[in-house]
């Protein structure tokens, strides 16, 4: 039974038994007197070999419960390699067999020793074995070509790498074993290194101060560590300016020329027909052209200048980006597209308050026509298009306007309709045709909603209302619209039929039914609005059945049927052709 022993090393504490910790222990001392001889850099090579020696033993010991025992020390020393190759006392290790040191893997780390911003390069060039220019070259590619990519890949790279601190995150940075004769050669080199340097500083300063140059460049030299830096990051920046500047400029070039062909295009097809006298359907003026005191083809040329000009502008920017050979306009030339765009800003101006003074007003007309209907008629109401006027399938109401021809004229096509039905307290119906309109003032409103061409008709009770209505094409801004009410007696029978489902506008009933659902049923007109005859209960609004739970009546071709609930009883009533039935 051996006794345990708690130990700190590298920083991690293990459980090691007592065979095992003398064995350790002699394995360390020999190391330190094999440097004996040279006490410099002694403190910091035992300091990297114990903590090889703990990542070592963190790697077999998995629980924190578990005892280092001499098999593992054996391993260790195996590894690091046996300390005789500095003349040490081998007694000591007489017993045991001659070790091979195993090649460490290597591990990525960050350069701090041949680094140009964080050593990322220099750090990838030793793990991938090749030479950190071309890991730098990579970085350039991604940078100019991935559209700056490369960037935030650098600086993540740079946070999630660690920098290689100690000898021994040095030599696993390169492949090299981690052992004692490494460790101390490293650190050799690098004491050496650092000897030059303070060699050669301290020759450089006595040869300024032989020279009484230290006086003028002392405060300037202290500084020069920080101005490397700075220097270095301002060209790294003045080189991405000067790569991000051309791609701006093609970017310029690219936009501005695709922009002035476009414009080129859309002044043909906006223009060139109308100075011919034709018409283009094909493409639709902007709102401000339609009804405009200016012709057409000027309002085209004035959005050609104001928008091309200085896409004009952009074109030779991008040019003079790209070459610094490109000569820019002349005083004379700049000024005379400054005027030029100006005048040309101003004509869009006058027609964009033209366009905004043809909506100021609001206007209407009314139309009511008489409908030879009484209260025990029946009519049908039924919204009917034109095959020959519109080349849409479906009849519906729709907001927008198509361009169509009537007699070879062209005028404009809507859908904007709106459906209602009130009673009245005449004896006969009629309906009410309200044309809404604006312009520029009151009358030009009214005038334009009056010129609006809607008809309608009744043949044999059925009311035929046009599901259209036709405008001049110049009203295209003027928000132009009918709404219709039909007016009946009470107790008249309506039918509504399926094409007006999409034309109803809030028409009240007592069944709260909803405008869609309306269609295809008949509903007569009462003094609390239109109730239905034939609906299915599933239509009625949820307001109605909450209101009407206890108490249901229907009317159909098979008789009249009533229940009545009050909670707790339940009562029938069937009258038909077998008579009346109360159950």
């Amino acid at each position: 039974m051996n006794k345990t022993i708690n130990i700190n090393l590298g920083g991690v504490f293990f459980h090691i038994d007592e065979v095992a910790y003398q064995k350790l222990k002699l394995y360390l001392d020999a190391i330190r007197r094999s440097l004996s001889d040279d006490p410099q850099g002694r403190d910091e090579i035992l300091n990297d070999i114990e903590h090889r020696i703990g990542e070592l033993l963190s790697e077999r010991i998995k629980d924190a419960r578990q005892v280092v025992n001499e098999n593992d020390i054996d391993e260790i020393t195996k590894i690091m390699g046996k300390p005789e190759d500095y003349l040490v006392d081998e007694e000591i290790f007489e017993d045991e067999p001659k070790y091979k040191s195993r090649v460490s893997s290597k591990k990525l780390f960050r350069d701090a020793e041949d680094k140009f911003l964080g050593g990322v390069s220099s750090g990838l060039g030793h793990y991938f074995g090749i030479d950190a220019l071309w890991i730098r070259i990579i970085w350039i590619v991604l940078v100019v070509a991935g559209f700056g990519t490369g960037i935030p890949i650098y600086i993540l790279l740079w946070i999630l790498i660690p920098q290689a601190e100690t000898t021994a995150e040095k030599l696993q940075m390169k492949g090299e074993p981690v052992n004692i004769s490494n460790i101390e050669k490293k650190i050799r080199e690098e004491f050496q290194d650092v000897s030059s340097r303070v060699k050669d500083g301290v020759n450089d300063v006595t040869s300024k101060v032989k020279n009484s140059e230290f006086k003028k460049k002392a405060s300037n030299k202290a500084k020069s560590g920080v101005q490397e830096i700075l220097d270095t990051l301002g060209s790294i920046l003045i080189t991405l300016f000067k790569v991000f500047g051309k791609l701006i400029g093609a970017l310029l070039i690219f936009i501005a020329a695709a922009t002035l062909i476009g414009l080129i295009i859309g002044a043909f097809s906006l223009g060139s027909f109308e100075i011919l006298g034709f018409s283009n359907d094909f493409i639709h003026h902007p709102p401000f052209f339609y009804d405009s005191v200016l012709p057409t083809w000027l309002l085209v040329v004035f959005t050609f200048i104001a928008v091309g000009i200085p896409f004009v502008v952009l074109f030779m920017l991008g040019l003079k980006i790209l070459s610094n050979n490109v000569k820019s306009f002349s005083t004379t030339t700049k000024l005379s597209l400054l005027g030029i765009w100006i005048i040309s800003l101003l004509g869009l101006g006058f027609a964009g308050i033209n366009f905004a003074a043809q909506t100021a007003y609001d206007g209407v007309f009314n139309q009511t026509e008489e409908l030879p209907v009484v209260a025990t008629d029946t009519l049908k109401v039924k919204m009917i298009g034109d095959e020959n006027l519109s080349n849409r399938s479906e009849l519906r109401r729709r907001y927008s306007y198509e361009t169509v021809y009537d007699n070879d004229v062209r005028k404009l096509y809507s859908n904007r309709i709106n459906v209602d039905v009130k009673s009245t307290d005449k004896s006969n119906a009629f309906v009410k045709i309200r044309k809404e309109s604006s312009g520029k003032s009151r009358q030009n409103a009214n005038s334009n909603a009056e010129t609006i061409e809607y008809q309608f008709n009744l043949t044999n009770q059925d009311l035929l209302l046009n599901g259209y209505f036709l405008t001049d094409f110049k009203n295209m801004i003027k928000e132009q619209q009918i709404d219709i009410t039909v007016y009946i007696p009470l107790n008249t029978i309506i039918y509504l039929d399926g094409s007006t489902r999409t034309f109803l506008d809030d028409v009240d009933n007592v069944q709260n039914v909803h405008d869609r659902d309306m269609p295809k049923h008949y509903y007569k007109m009462t003094e609390n609005g239109l109730e239905c005859l034939d609906c299915d209960p599933s239509i009625f609004g949820e307001r109605y059945k909450r209101e009407n739970e206890h108490f249901k009546l229907n009317i159909d071709n098979n008789g009249v049927e009533i229940n009545v609930n009050d909670g707790d009883n339940n009562a029938a009533i069937k009258i038909n052709e077998n008579g009346l039935k109360i159950e």
